[in-house]
C-alpha cells in the first residue's frame, strides 16, 4: 500500500502540479492539498488532513496573495505595528513582519505536528523558519563548519553601510534582505575612493506622493545617483538587511555563475549551473541554465559535493534542501540554502526529476 502525501501549498501552484505529474509517473495517488490560507483561517484542517499515516510536505506560501497578507498582518500584530494593506503585484512591504507572521505559523504547525507520529514530515518547520531567516541561517551554517562568505551583518542605514565599509575596509559588498526570497532585493554595491557608487539590483525604487516604494523586477535596474541609492538602501533596511562580502563568481564566456544544489536524504542529488550576465543569476530573472558537470573540473565537483552533504548535516530534519554556492579553484561556499530550493522544472538526476526522485526515495523508505 503505497504511502498517501499530504502537501501544504497552493491549490494549481506549478509546485502542485509538477508534484501531481511525479505521482502519476510513479503509479501513485494523487496528494492531498491542504490550502495555506485554509489551514491559517482553520488550523484543525491539518490534524484533519493527517488522521493516517502519510507523508507531509510544507511547500511555501508565496503562490497565494491571500495567504501572504494573512501572514503578513499576523506578523504586525505580533510586532504592534499598524496592519498594511495587501502589497502590489511584486511590492517588496514589511518583509521582516511577514516573517514574524510566517515564524509564528510554522511554531504553530510544530506544535500541531508534535502529536502526530503518524506523519512523516519532508522538511521540519523550525529548520524551514531557520532557511528563511537568510542572516540567521548563514551564521548556523558557519558555526556548523560550512564555508560561507564573510558576514558584515545587520545594516541599520545607508549611513551605518558606509561605517561598516570604512571598518572593514572594503568597496563592494552584496546586501541582503534578511527575509527575501531568490534575489528580491538584493542589491551588489560598489563605491571607489572618488566617491562614485553603484548599486545594482532587482528592486526598482519608486517615489510618489512623498513616500518610497519597492518592486521586485526581472529587470535589473543600475542606480548610481547618491540620493537613489541612500533612498534605495533605507528602504530595505527599515525591513531588515543584512550585508556580506563580495565573493565573485567564476566566468563561462562572457557570462558568469553560481550552482544550485539540491540535498535528498544529506546526499547532493539534482545539481545546475545559473548563468548570467549581470551579477545576480537566479533563474527566475531569466537567467539560463547550464550543465555542472562540463562546467567544473573534478576537484571542484569534488568540493561542490562535499560542501553540500556538509550544509545538509546543518539541516538534519530536513530532507530535501536547495543549496546555492560558488564553486572556484577546488573550494565552495555556500550563498544560501533554501527549504524550497527543488523547484527546477525538467532537472534530471539519475533520470528523475526533483519530484520524481524525492517519491522514490520516501516510496523506498517507507
Amino acid at each position: 500500500m503505497p504511502t498517501p502525501l499530504t502537501v501544504l501549498s497552493t491549490f494549481g501552484s506549478k509546485r502542485v502540479r509538477l508534484m501531481q505529474a511525479a505521482r502519476a509517473q510513479l503509479r501513485l495517488p494523487p496528494a492531498q492539498v491542504l490550502e495555506w490560507r485554509d489551514w491559517l483561517a482553520q488550523p484543525a484542517l491539518l490534524e484533519e488532513a493527517l488522521r493516517q499515516p502519510c507523508l507531509f510536505k510544507i511547500e511555501p506560501p508565496g503562490d497565494d496573495p491571500a495567504a501572504h497578507l494573512l501572514l503578513l498582518q499576523a506578523g504586525c500584530r505580533l510586532l504592534d505595528r499598524p496592519l498594511v494593506d495587501a502589497p502590489a503585484h511584486g511590492e517588496l512591504l514589511a518583509m521582516d513582519a511577514w516573517f514574524a507572521g510566517f515564524t509564528s505559523a510554522m511554531q504553530s504547525m510544530a506544535s500541531q505536528l508534535a502529536p502526530l507520529p503518524q506523519a512523516r514530515v519532508v522538511n521540519a518547520p523550525a529548520e524551514i523558519s531557520l532557511m528563511t531567516d537568510k542572516l540567521a541561517c548563514q551564521r548556523h551554517l558557519a558555526a556548523h563548519g560550512v564555508p560561507i562568505p564573510a558576514l558584515l551583518g545587520a545594516v541599520e542605514s545607508y549611513d551605518h553601510l558606509q561605517s561598516l565599509l570604512h571598518e572593514h575596509e572594503l568597496d563592494r559588498v552584496y546586501l541582503k534582505p534578511r527575509y527575501g526570497s531568490s534575489a528580491s532585493g538584493v542589491v551588489a554595491y560598489r563605491c571607489n575612493r572618488t566617491g562614485r557608487q553603484q548599486a545594482t539590483t532587482s528592486a526598482a525604487l519608486s517615489r510618489a506622493d512623498c513616500q518610497t516604494r519597492l518592486f521586485n523586477v526581472k529587470r535589473m535596474t543600475r542606480y548610481e545617483a547618491a540620493a537613489d541609492i541612500a533612498a534605495l538602501i533605507d528602504a530595505l533596511a527599515a525591513q531588515q538587511l543584512y550585508a556580506e562580502a563580495w565573493l565573485n563568481k567564476p566566468r563561462c564566456g562572457d557570462s558568469h555563475y553560481d550552482l544550485r544544489v539540491v540535498t535528498l536524504a544529506g546526499q547532493p542529488a539534482h545539481r545546475v549551473a545559473r548563468i548570467g550576465d549581470q551579477m545576480m543569476t537566479n533563474l527566475h530573472l531569466d537567467n539560463r541554465r547550464g550543465d555542472a558537470s562540463g562546467l567544473l573540473l573534478a576537484a571542484d565537483m569534488q568540493a561542490l559535493e562535499e560542501t553540500a552533504a556538509l550544509a545538509a548535516r546543518a539541516f538534519p530534519a530536513s530532507h530535501v534542501t536547495g543549496y546555492d554556492l560558488v564553486v572556484r579553484r577546488g573550494q565552495a561556499r555556500v550563498l544560501e540554502a533554501n527549504a524550497f530550493g527543488d523547484l527546477l522544472p525538467g532537472l534530471l538526476w539519475q533520470g528523475a526529476d526533483t519530484y520524481t526522485a524525492q517519491l522514490a526515495h520516501f516510496t523506498h523508505h517507507a
